[in-house]
């Protein structure tokens, strides 16, 4: 039930630096610069891992379109909207918007590489990705934690005034998190994104060439990133563990009071605890692309740094996929919108 590590490091790309005491309007020319990975690859293989990576950003915003659409119609048609619709609601806003900007990245890094070098370009584009990023994982790690105090049976006061206050307390949770996403994605824009290369320039002015070895510390986007997962994932392995508990607690009790399998509660732990389960799985492929990727073990050509990407890419989109399949409500928003979009077909080749 949660989105998302987020790619943090999907399309981060070093940003080009030229000599010192020069700058990019002063006659220089890049003549020999750092290869990006779509540089080095045959363009038909290139078309293939930008389709790929095209075609995941669609059915990513597709899905969180149909999370965001459904939950609208809710709140207009109710003139309210449940708490874990409000969640759903956020986190698709920001997963769809997160799907945008990674399409527009990678299209206008691709396409226009010299507008995309542009330092305040350069800057919205991360910058902007890394923000939402942070502000889905919080969302999706509200959500998991919402399922938990909704479903597990503790009997302690502290647990039963939370249970009683989070539809409450959930909205101001939520504002917090974006504006701690924001306030952490501020340390971003600094030049921590790594880039170990050498550049030969071509200076006009005194007609030579000069090698410039930038090099900025990985080390500090490794800290960074993780120290920004920290808390969200903290509380979403909060809520797992205390859910599996609760269910132990239940099965206790059952056993003890000759309870059928077929309990209300009993199914509720089972079915939360294999909808996080299935997200864990996600996580643990996403995270480990993302710190392959980010630590330059692989060649930037290698097929194993293209799957991080892959990986990376589909997440977003294979949860939120999952969130509509494992959701009662939207499972039966989207059977009603296939069998329109049937009848819809059927009447047009009448």
């Amino acid at each position: 039930m949660m989105h998302q590590l987020l790619p943090l490091a999907v399309f981060i790309r070093p940003r080009r630096h030229f000599p010192p005491h020069t700058n990019a309007e002063s006659g220089l020319r890049m003549t020999d610069s750092c290869d990006y990975w779509e540089n080095q690859l045959s363009p038909l293989f290139f078309a293939f891992i930008f389709t790929i990576l095209g075609t995941e950003c669609v059915i990513g915003i597709i899905a969180n379109g149909f999370i965001i659409a459904v939950n609208a119609a809710e709140w207009v048609r109710n003139k309210a909207v449940s708490t874990s619709g409000r969640i759903l609601f956020s986190l698709s806003i920001s997963r769809i918007a997160l799907q945008i900007f990674t399409m527009l990245e990678l299209t206008v890094s691709s396409i226009f590489p010299h507008f995309y070098n542009q330092v305040v370009v350069y800057d919205t584009l991360n910058i902007s990705s890394i923000f939402l990023n942070y502000c889905s994982l919080w969302f999706a790690a509200w959500l998991s934690f919402f399922y938990f105090v909704k479903i597990a049976n503790f009997s302690y006061p502290l647990f039963l005034k939370l249970k009683w206050r989070i539809s409450r307390w959930m909205p101001w949770l939520l504002w917090l998190s974006v504006f701690i996403s924001l306030g952490y994605s501020a340390f971003f824009m600094k030049d921590v994104f790594p880039m170990y290369c050498i550049n030969t320039f071509f200076i006009h002015s005194s007609n030579s060439t000069e090698k410039y070895f930038t090099k900025t510390n990985m080390v500090n986007l490794v800290l960074l990133y993780n120290l920004g997962i920290c808390l969200p994932l903290s509380v979403f392995i909060l809520a797992t563990t205390l859910l599996i508990a609760s269910l132990g607690k239940h099965t206790l009790n059952m056993e003890s009071n000759a309870t059928g399998s077929r309990d209300p509660s009993m199914q509720a732990h089972m079915g939360a605890i294999k909808a996080i389960s299935y997200f864990l799985t996600l996580y643990i492929f996403n995270a480990v692309a993302v710190f392959l990727y980010m630590s330059h073990i692989f060649d930037i050509t290698s097929p194993w740094i293209l799957l991080c990407k892959i990986i990376m890419a589909g997440y977003p989109a294979g949860h939120s996929v999952l969130l509509i399949l494992d959701n009662p409500s939207l499972r039966r928003a989207w059977q009603r919108f296939q069998h329109r979009v049937h009848l819809y077909l059927k009447g047009q080749t009448l």
